[in-house]
């Protein structure tokens, strides 16, 4: 049977708008970022022959977890400025080996790209996500500009974060009610950011990488980037806040309960004062 255009597919649509507004956003500047989306075998059987392996490519990871399971990723040291002229030169359908010890590329990446460095960040975080939430399926990373600013300056305890954040704009609490993860400074690419970064993913969706960005997981592309908004648009808030001289009045814990009950989350345990 004649396989349809994969870039008419949802999933490779999907990756090219996404890019395309982050760097629009300035999130994304060069190479800065990346995206990691799990597909489901149906989802890529109309476009793609999975029996039709262009190459292995190895990894630093091993990833037999994921063995078998299908991804789309941006690529290593691509453009997202690019993404949307050439989807195949700087995306890629990959599949997880069954030994863990590399992915088989199924589509893109061409003349010899690799998916991004951060892989095996993506792939422990998607470890996680999942174990908490079968429906995760996203992981993104990009450097929204606030956030990245508000980790010189604010204290960078977890608590305090993420109660700044809540107190900024009144649906942070709403969207984030498991508060924000926040990292000590690692060397990006590397294992050891990867297992730090899944580490704090199975308690939250958001995780902080001081002076560098932002990683966010959620179950699709709307979820994720939303939730890397949500925060962001907070942090942006908190910028012009101390600009114009510091907080005068905000919102208060009494507030965030009566908000969270009216919305029906729970606030993380200990970020508020007790009723």
């Amino acid at each position: 049977m004649k396989k349809m255009d994969i870039l008419q597919a949802p999933f490779v649509r999907e990756m090219v708008e996404v890019t395309t507004n982050l760097y629009r956003l300035g999130w994304d500047e060069r190479n800065g970022g990346n995206i990691s989306y799990l597909l489901k075998k149906e989802e890529i059987l109309p476009f793609l022959d999975p029996n039709e392996v262009l190459r292995t490519i190895p990894m630093i990871f091993d990833g037999s977890k994921l063995a078998g399971k299908y991804f789309i990723v941006t690529g290593s040291g691509k453009y997202f400025k690019n993404v949307s002229a050439a989807p195949t030169d700087n995306l890629g359908v990959v599949r997880v080996s069954d030994d863990g010890k590399g992915v088989e590329l199924l589509w893109g990446l061409t003349n010899d790209a690799v998916p991004t460095s951060e892989l095996p960040s993506h792939f422990m975080s998607h470890i996680a996500r999942l174990e908490v939430d079968p429906e995760n399926r996203v992981i993104m990373h990009n450097h929204a500009s606030h956030l990245l600013a508000m980790s010189f300056t604010h204290n960078l305890d977890e608590k305090a974060f993420t109660r700044t954040l809540w107190q900024m704009c009144t649906e942070c609490l709403v969207v984030f009610p498991e508060g924000i993860g926040v990292l000590p400074w690692l060397v990006p690419g590397t294992n050891e950011i990867g297992k730090a970064t899944a580490a704090k993913m199975k308690e939250t969706r958001l995780v902080l990488w001081p002076q560098h960005g932002i990683y966010g997981a959620g179950k699709d592309m709307d979820e994720v980037f939303g939730l890397i908004e949500t925060a962001e648009k907070a942090a942006e808030v908190y910028t012009y806040v101390c600009a114009q001289g510091g907080i005068k009045q905000t919102i208060s814990d009494e507030n965030l309960w009566t908000l969270a009950d009216a919305f029906g989350v729970i606030p993380k345990e200990g970020y508020l004062e007790e009723r």
